[in-house]
């Protein structure tokens, strides 16, 4: 299956791809050719993202063409080695950022996870006693609202209260470093896993692009990888279960908002997971950006503003309905990954990323950086 198997043709896409011998090259897709369209005046996402007329840019701007979309499907593998053909991640220059808990109804996961310390053995019990304490009161929640607030005083008497609702239906939005700038991989890349978590799991989203000035430029597709034993044992250690070698997946293009597309697709927007083991299992979920619990801009406003600043834009992960619950391997353990593991998330305005899950440290080592691309750019004449 290709990144875009019936590609909207009113579409603005663009992305980055790795070219030989050249480096990163910011590319478009037209009809079912990728063009090359980096340039002095654009010669970054980043620098494309900031200007007022990014889409019309795209679908004006001159270019080279490059390859096939079904070629450079087949040439992105886990396997390439650096200096070959290959999809990257979308961004470049800019900060990745993911927002968490801000579907109310899978928050009890999370819960879950910080109840069972981490251990998957528990999870299913104790999955029992909070949703009998909780059952549907977090329906519909708005956060911040009279209505959570009396939710938590009743969780609270309940000694249920955690970390995790505090985000989920308090005022404030949870919102953290997934990764560095160009740290995030692309179509067809490895998806990494820590090697000492044995309770793990996808996280199919919605990503936002968003320019130094707060503006919402565009929407793509990402995989949050998550820990659930590592983050479980305490919410402190958030940072080690996000941020590791691969573990967050982007792509496989950036659709720039236009006046066909928009935040109104955005948050109708309905994802489709789908992994398939080497032993022959299969999970299937769902993410319907209907029923997030926090208007997207709401956490863009909380994330750029007078109290914090991104002078490169950053990309924002909005977090995830999903949560698996159905069992692997032992009743009652859930769903965990298994090294092989090919994710696949899709949705029909976005296309779909795929990426195959390994060890963080048999991933690919992620060596080009921001100092790198400089001297790239420069050499190339392009700065």
């Amino acid at each position: 299956m290709l990144p875009f198997s019936n590609p909207d043709p009113k579409a603005c896409l663009v992305t980055r791809i790795w070219r030989p011998g050249l480096g990163p090259a910011l590319v478009t897709l037209r009809g079912d050719t990728v063009v090359d369209i980096t340039s002095r005046e654009a010669p970054t996402l980043r620098d494309l993202l900031e200007r007022d007329d990014a889409a019309d840019y795209v679908t004006h701007a001159g270019g080279e063409e490059v390859i096939s979309l079904a070629d450079l499907n087949d040439a992105s593998t886990e396997t390439a080695s650096p200096d070959s053909l290959r999809f990257l991640a979308p961004p470049d220059l800019q900060a990745i950022k993911a927002s968490g808990v801000t579907f109310a109804e899978s928050m009890v996961e999370r819960v879950i996870e910080e109840q069972a310390a981490g251990d998957a053995d528990r999870a299913d019990e104790i999955r029992q006693k909070v949703q009998g304490v909780i059952g549907n009161s977090l329906s519909g929640i708005e956060p911040g609202s009279a209505k959570a607030m009396e939710v938590k005083r009743v969780l609270q008497a309940e000694g249920l209260w955690s970390a995790y609702l505090e985000v989920g239906i308090g005022p404030d939005a949870e919102v953290f470093t997934k990764c560095q700038p160009m740290a995030s991989v692309g179509w067809g890349a490895s998806v990494g896993l820590h090697p000492i978590s044995t309770w793990n799991n996808p996280e199919p989203e919605i990503v936002l692009a968003i320019n130094s000035r707060g503006q919402i430029k565009g929407a793509t597709l990402g995989n949050d990888v998550n820990l659930r034993d590592v983050e479980g044992r305490s919410a402190l250690l958030l940072g080690k279960a996000k941020d590791n070698n691969a573990s967050c997946a982007i792509g496989p293009f950036l659709r720039l908002f236009d006046g066909d597309y928009g935040m109104a697709q955005v948050e109708s927007a309905e994802l489709t997971l789908k992994v398939t083991g080497e032993d022959g299992f299969v999970l299937n979920g769902h993410s319907s950006m209907k029923k997030i619990s926090r208007r997207p801009a709401d956490i863009v406003a909380q994330t750029i503003g007078r109290h914090h600043q991104y002078p490169d834009g950053f990309f924002l992960f909005l977090g995830t309905l999903f949560a698996p619950i159905q069992d692997r391997d032992a009743p009652g353990q859930g769903f965990t990954h298994k090294m092989g593991d090919v994710v696949s998330i899709s949705e029909p305005g976005l296309g779909e990323l795929r990426n195959t899950v390994r060890l963080s440290t048999e991933a690919p080592e992620w060596s080009f950086g921001t100092g790198q691309l400089m001297r790239n750019l420069s050499a190339r004449g392009l700065l």
